[in-house]
C-alpha cells in the first residue's frame, strides 16, 4: 500500500514492473488484483503475474507513460493513459504501444491498484477510396 496519491502509484507501479521489483509490487497490488493481458486478453492474477515477471519470463527494459488522466470518484481513482514499452517475453524481443486503464482503490493509509487492463496499439493502413 502507498500513501502517495493514485499517480504516483501508477509511477510506482511501472517502475516495479522495469525493476522486477516483487516486494513493491506485493505493496502496490490488491491482493485480488486482476490483469487483462495486452496481448492475449487472459485474465492473470497477481500470484500469476509477480510469478511471470522476471525470472520467469517477462523483462521491461523501458516502459514509457506517453500520457494519462487521472480521475477520482471518492476511494477509486480510474487512471487511464498510453504507453511505450520494450522488454523480453521468454526470449523474445518485443516493442508495444498500448492504451490503458488502471482502478486504483483507497485502503487505510493508501492507495493500491486492484485492476489494470491494456490494450496494444496497432497501427492500421488507410486505404483512399
Amino acid at each position: 500500500m502507498s500513501k502517495q496519491n493514485p499517480e504516483k502509484v501508477e509511477q510506482e507501479f511501472f517502475t516495479a514492473l522495469v525493476g522486477a521489483d516483487h516486494e513493491a509490487l506485493n505493496r502496490l497490488l490488491s491482493d485480488d488484483f486482476q490483469l487483462i493481458d495486452v496481448m492475449t486478453g487472459s485474465v492473470v492474477s497477481k500470484a500469476a503475474f509477480r510469478e511471470i515477471l522476471g525470472e520467469s519470463g517477462l523483462h521491461f527494459d523501458e516502459i514509457n507513460r506517453i500520457d494519462y488522466q487521472v480521475r477520482i470518484y471518492g476511494s477509486t481513482a480510474i487512471i487511464t493513459g498510453q504507453t511505450e514499452m520494450f522488454g523480453d517475453f521468454n526470449g523474445r524481443r518485443f516493442e508495444m504501444a498500448s492504451r490503458y486503464t488502471h482502478v486504483l482503490v483507497e485502503q487505510g493509509n493508501g492507495w493500491r491498484m486492484v485492476a489494470a487492463q491494456g490494450t496494444q496499439i496497432i497501427e492500421r493502413r488507410v486505404m483512399a477510396l
